[in-house]
């Protein structure tokens, strides 16, 4: 798995794109490969998932060459979880492989599709030992982890939702960028208790303590929610970044905290593509969306004020 030449292959920016089943990861990297091209990054896609059918982008290297989900399980009758952990076990086992594929595309943008189960970002440590790898190999890579939005809904949803991305962030060991998927569909199942940015930027936990102890259910789980909001405050370390595929200022807003987060420049034309693109959308003056346009287009408003809505608290 070593550079034969002895020459340290060229820097390679990308993005590994995880995240729960259903969250929008391959629908994403259809979109930001997309975005990249016409901001003029020549990208490529991988596809790190081996139970992806029916991929709707073009991709330069497929897992699924190499090993398949339906194949371990019949092989060796294992089920879809216990399969998948195999799979990425298998890929760990046989990196020359993705090393061979990969050094033929030294300058390109890279984004890794990757599978959705949760156990290979928060405690098997095969995705990770290959992520380790792919550093080796020169790569500066963003984990960008999706979420479906429509869990703020739910306080009990998002707690979890807070404690799977922090554990996420402490095992994989990468620069990290959490997004809210979906933001079109946010209030889908349910409204929000309170404004957006309450969500992104994980504000005091208590509040929404108050609010899950209404539900009798969770009433007498308080000290354990406790517990839990306590962990993730004492880390402050989870943010989201709100994102709508189909919405141009919101790939850039995560695209623009992706770039920072594993350190790629902006080459002149890409910038003055940007420029254009985001002037013809809305004028010279624009300036990046904020949380507040986000909830303007997406979140209905109740007509409340504050203290209507403490009351109800």
């Amino acid at each position: 798995m070593s550079n034969q030449s002895g020459v340290k292959p060229s820097l390679r920016f990308g993005q590994v794109v995880i995240g729960p089943p259903g969250s929008g990861k391959t629908t994403y990297c259809q979109g930001m490969q997309e975005f990249l091209t016409h901001l003029g990054r020549k990208v490529v896609v991988v596809n790190m998932d081996p139970a992806n059918e029916g991929i709707p982008y073009s991709c330069v290297v497929d897992i699924s060459e190499l090993v398949t989900l339906d194949d371990v399980m019949d092989g060796l009758k294992l089920g879809p979880n216990g399969g998948l952990l195999y799979c990425m076990e298998y890929v760990e086992a046989n990196l020359d492989w993705l090393e061979n594929k990969l050094k033929q595309y030294s300058d390109c943008y890279f984004l890794f599709d990757c599978p959705g189960q949760v156990e290979l970002y928060t405690h098997q440590s095969s995705v990770k030992n290959i992520f380790s790898q792919l550093a080796k190999w020169n790569f500066r890579l963003t984990a960008v982890h999706l979420v479906d939005s429509h869990y703020c809904a739910d306080p009990a949803k998002f707690i979890s939702v807070l404690c799977t991305s922090l554990s996420t962030m402490l095992h994989v060991e990468l620069p990290h960028v959490n997004v809210l998927s979906k933001m079109d569909l946010i209030e889908q199942y349910g409204k929000l208790a309170f404004n957006l940015d309450f969500y992104t930027e994980v504000m005091d936990l208590t509040y929404l303590l108050d609010h899950l102890a209404a539900d009798p259910f969770f009433k007498k789980f308080r000290h354990l929610n406790e517990k839990l909001a306590e962990v993730i405050q004492d880390y402050s370390l989870v943010s989201f970044v709100p994102l709508n595929v189909q919405d141009k200022e919101s790939m850039i807003q995560v695209l623009r905290a992706v770039d920072k987060a594993n350190g790629y420049c902006f080459g002149d034309l890409e910038e003055r593509n940007l420029q254009a693109m985001m002037s013809a959308a809305v004028g010279a003056d624009f300036q990046f969306n904020s949380t507040l346009g986000v909830q303007e287009r997406y979140v209905e408003t109740s007509g409340k004020t504050v203290e209507d809505e403490m009351k109800e608290l």
